[in-house]
């Protein structure tokens, strides 16, 4: 069984909205800390997923109203060989350059160097998903 095939310890739904960062960032640390993740981890899990579900709440919905915004999903799921993915899914206009970034451009840089594999990927339902490893 691969790590895909786990069941999900959390699949959450949260409006794109910057006040939700704080709120995703934490409900996967406790979901980490649950399958053992020390103090070192914990930091670069709350920088790499703070930093996927921020660009997903900038940039994903930027062709839309605030208040016509999707959702951000979160998926996070262990595996037996002591792996947790985080998955960060939107369903807005995918991947494309931004001229008016308001962001320095290093998001993608941070999320690599903090985790053990990264991915940026089309979403299932359209948009982008980002994939987090970390070891525990």
């Amino acid at each position: 069984m691969t790590s895909t095939d786990q069941a999900a310890a959390l699949d959450v739904r949260y409006p794109a909205r910057p006040s939700q960062v704080a709120l995703i960032r934490q409900a996967v640390g406790d979901i980490a800390s649950e399958f053992g993740a020390g103090e070192e981890v914990l930091l670069q899990i709350n920088l790499a997923v703070s930093e996927a579900a921020t660009n997903a709440i900038l940039h994903a919905y930027r062709d839309r109203a605030e208040d016509e915004a999707g959702d951000v999903r979160v998926i996070v799921r262990p595996s037996f060989d002591g792996v947790l993915a985080v998955h960060v899914r939107d369903e807005g206009i995918g991947l494309i350059p931004r001229t008016d970034s308001p962001g320095m451009g290093l998001g993608l840089c941070l999320m690599a160097h903090e985790t053990e594999c990264f991915e940026v990927r089309k979403a299932p339902a359209g948009g982008t998903e980002v994939v987090l490893r970390f070891r525990l």
